[in-house]
Order: structure tokens, then C-alpha cells, then sequence
């Protein structure tokens, strides 16, 4: 089976369906994406989230930041679990939120943990990790602020999903921070990226 172009097994393709089918139900009683936006829900937001472990499939230890509805980082977390290692620490401040993030893991045999916190706090739960991802959740640069304790002076990488108006942000960054940047064209939509983040430091 294919996903953005590239195989994933039938363990992983049932995971994601089930997670899909969880995803429905939740949204139903809760706020977890823009409902105009629900039946795009593999387009839009599961196959989008997957090219951030698609990016680098290795069996990493993952901080999803403003986790939502879990994308991407219940995506993130289902595609670890083929592979038995690599792990996902979702932060999400929003109770109802991390309530269904924590069913979506256990019910899809997903490799990882919520925690129902603010991301300041988060930074005391969590200490150390490979990778960081966020989707739609603040500009770049408020991003590198939240993600600079695991970052500076460390090999962690950050890959963020951002829309047409990336550059922008990529240069308004730049005014507070010096990184390392590759920049991933989207292989879903149209005009929209993922930024992949090595060697932050905060300009002097």
C-alpha cells in the first residue's frame, strides 16, 4: 500500500484507518480540526502528517508540539510502531484534546505519551529528544522559542509544516536566530513546505 507515493505495510495502513475512524467519531463531540476540512481528512491532514516521518523514518524519540488532533504526531507515532522502536511525547494543553490523544494511542497500538500541559511546562517534563515537529500551530519564530531548550547546543532537528507565506516567516526568524535550514516541498499540497531545523542558536 502507498502513502504520498511510498509503501507502508498493512499493519501500519489498518492503524491509520482506525485512527481515522476515531478521528470521525471524537470530532463529532469535540473541536479537533476545522470541520469544513474533516472529509479531506486523509488528504489533508494524515497523509500531510506522514511525510514528516516519511522525511526521516528512523526510530527517533519525537516532541510533537500542540499536538491537536493528533497530527502529526499520532501519525508519527503509528508509523513508529511497525518498526517496535522510536517513541512520541505529544503536548497538548487542551484536556478534552489530550483525552483523545491518549485513546487513539492505546486503541491503534501507537508508540507514545500525552502530556496535558503547556509547552513552557513541557520543557521540565521532557528533557531530551531527536526530533520536533509542530502543524499549524504558531510562526517560525515563535516555534524556535518554544523548541530552543531542546535544540541549542544540541543535535535535535525540527521539521514544521508551513504554507505559501514560509518565507516570510523564514526571514523574520532569522532576525532572532541563526539555523541550518532544508526546506521540503510538500508532496501533498500545493505552494506548502516542511522546514527541517538543525543548529539553532539565538543571535548574539
Amino acid at each position: 500500500m502507498l502513502l504520498n507515493g511510498r509503501p507502508v505495510s498493512r499493519e501500519t495502513h489498518q492503524r491509520l484507518e482506525h485512527f481515522a475512524e476515531l478521528f470521525q467519531k471524537w470530532a463529532r463531540r469535540i473541536n479537533l480540526v476545522a470541520p469544513s476540512t474533516l472529509e479531506e481528512l486523509w488528504s489533508r491532514h494524515i497523509a500531510d502528517s506522514a511525510q514528516i516521518f516519511q522525511i526521516n523514518p528512523q526510530p527517533a524519540v519525537w516532541i510533537d508540539l500542540g499536538s491537536g488532533g493528533g497530527f502529526p504526531g499520532i501519525v508519527t507515532a503509528i508509523m513508529l510502531a511497525e518498526r517496535n522502536e522510536g517513541f512520541v511525547h505529544l503536548v497538548e494543553s487542551n484536556q478534552k484534546k489530550a483525552a483523545f490523544l491518549r485513546v487513539a494511542l492505546m486503541e491503534c497500538e501507537a508508540r507514545g505519551s500525552v502530556h496535558p500541559v503547556r509547552i513552557e511546562e513541557a520543557q521540565k517534563e521532557i528533557l531530551d529528544c531527536d526530533m520536533i515537529s509542530a502543524r499549524a500551530l504558531a510562526e517560525l519564530n515563535l516555534l524556535l522559542r518554544y523548541s530552543s531548550s531542546w535544540m541549542i547546543d544540541k543535535s535535535c532537528r525540527a521539521l514544521f509544516h508551513k504554507g505559501r507565506d514560509y518565507q516570510r516567516e523564514v526571514e523574520k526568524a532569522r532576525s532572532d536566530w541563526d539555523f541550518d535550514l532544508i526546506i521540503h516541498p510538500s508532496a501533498v499540497e500545493n505552494d506548502s513546505v516542511i522546514l527541517e531545523i538543525s543548529g539553532l542558536r539565538p543571535k548574539v
